[in-house]
């Protein structure tokens, strides 16, 4: 096999594993946005406050220590211990299903009837105010998140391949931290498609997304069941800022992971799971493979809007997306 194939296929690799992770953060969209109705703009920074919690328990830090400082005197960061990577998940999970809840019972429960357009303001303003408050609560340094997972390529896998392409190919470059973030991002998606198709509150969910009146008929509590959704949301939120956080930093710019799943979510579909899965494999390929193949003749950087283009394209052809159900009106 030529060298130019073998280099083609790990750009394939690449993208695949980048698309799940795009997907992974179209995900959070799709659940609350089938259940609800609510296109929620605050998904990213859940993400970024669920890492910003999780550097904040781990290394011990006190919430709020530069505002108590500032206001009594003070000269308190750290309670003096650290706390286990695991146990530190569990709490952050806690904490943003607290968050779920005060979401709920704070601010969506009176908007209920609303135009799309009120909720949608009412989740920018969310974004922002959580942005305000994981700054005030762990500060605004560049975070360093240690999970211990892998790091760098896979040596391993760049031995084994280097033979493939003789002279002119040293072999796939995959990084073992993506790889990683790829099994879990699949095992969640696996474990969501699970919930939401065998369990009674799984069942109860798409229930409330096919009909809010029916569920209501049969005693389905939608307070419960936006509860749920919120929550999962922020579980898939955490799972999100855990991966990206411990690739490239935990900083206030991992917000703007959420700019990378509107695409997804137009070509996939705003309701449908298996349409984020889709679309985020798509946009993921795409952008490598076009990068690797155009980007050079161009200039390069495509990477920042190819995914744009792409579902602009959808947006004039096939607006509800590859799995969106087509909307007729009858005049």
């Amino acid at each position: 096999m030529s060298a130019d194939f073998l280099y083609g296929i790990e750009v394939i690799l690449n993208g695949l594993m980048a698309g799940v992770m795009y997907a992974l953060v179209a995900l959070g969209f799709v659940l609350i946005f089938k259940a609800s109705g609510i296109f929620n703009f605050a998904q990213g920074v859940m993400a970024l406050f669920a890492a910003l919690t999780l550097v904040g328990i781990m290394e011990g830090q006190i919430p709020f220590s530069h505002l108590i400082n500032e206001i009594f005197g003070t000269k308190i960061h750290n309670f003096g211990w650290e706390v286990p990577a695991l146990l530190a998940i569990a709490l952050t999970l806690l904490v943003m299903v607290a968050f779920a809840w005060a979401v709920q019972q704070f601010l969506f429960k009176h908007l209920v009837g609303q135009e799309p357009i009120i909720l949608f303001m009412a989740t920018i303003g969310l974004a922002y105010f959580l942005e305000g408050m994981g700054d005030l609560m762990w500060g605004s340094n560049i975070k360093t998140l240690d999970l211990g997972l892998p790091q760098g390529g896979s040596r391993v896998i760049e031995e084994l391949s280097a033979n493939l392409g003789g002279d002119d190919f040293y072999g796939f470059f995959i990084d073992k931290l993506d790889m990683v973030a790829s099994v879990v991002a699949i095992i969640l998606v696996l474990a969501l498609i699970a919930f939401s198709q065998y369990t009674k509150h799984g069942r109860a969910m798409r229930a409330v997304a096919d009909d809010h009146q029916a569920a209501l008929s049969v005693g389905i509590s939608l307070n419960f069941i936006w509860v749920l959704v919120w929550s999962l949301a922020g579980l898939v939120a955490l799972v999100a800022g855990v991966m990206w956080g411990a690739k490239s930093g935990v900083q206030f710019s991992l917000s703007l992971i959420a700019l990378k799943a509107l695409p997804v979510l137009m070509l996939g579909g705003f309701t449908s799971i298996p349409g984020a899965i889709v679309g985020g494999l798509i946009i993921g390929v795409g952008e490598k493979l076009f990068e690797y193949t155009v980007g050079p003749m161009i200039g390069g950087a495509t990477e920042n809007w190819f995914a744009y283009v792409l579902a602009l394209l959808f947006l004039v052809f096939r607006p509800q997306g590859l799995f969106g159900e087509k909307i007729i009106e009858r005049v």
